[in-house]
């Protein structure tokens, strides 16, 4: 399938991917290490990695809608566009329930100390 939205020929989805997996990848390293002792302001990094990672996360599903709309109903490949779509939302779901809880919270950290 070729993809609908490019930039000079090239698909935009894939290209917007990279930066919210691995922000949000580096996250949850930066918190695991914050919560086993590490440097204090690793949590606060890690909440901003959330954070523009939910931003880009979002810039990278709406460019993979056109996409996914372009597919034929009814073929594997529709259903296994929806099946990538729903699991990344979960995701996306998720990091942005940890993002809100950490918003209202008195320290950005994952933990309190």
């Amino acid at each position: 399938m070729e993809s609908r939205l490019k930039v000079l020929g090239h698909p935009v989805h894939p290209m917007l991917v990279m930066f919210p997996v691995a922000l949000l990848v580096t996250a949850v390293l930066f918190d695991v290490v914050d919560t086993v002792g590490g440097p204090d302001f690793l949590g606060e990094v890690a909440y901003w990695n959330i954070t523009v990672g939910l931003v880009g996360g979002l810039l990278a599903a709406a460019a993979g809608s056109f996409d996914l709309l372009a597919i034929p109903t009814g073929t594997r490949a529709k259903r296994v566009g929806l099946l990538h779509a729903g699991a990344n939302v979960a995701v996306i779901l998720l990091f942005a329930a940890v993002w809100a809880v950490r918003l209202n919270a008195d320290s950005r950290a994952p933990a309190a100390r």
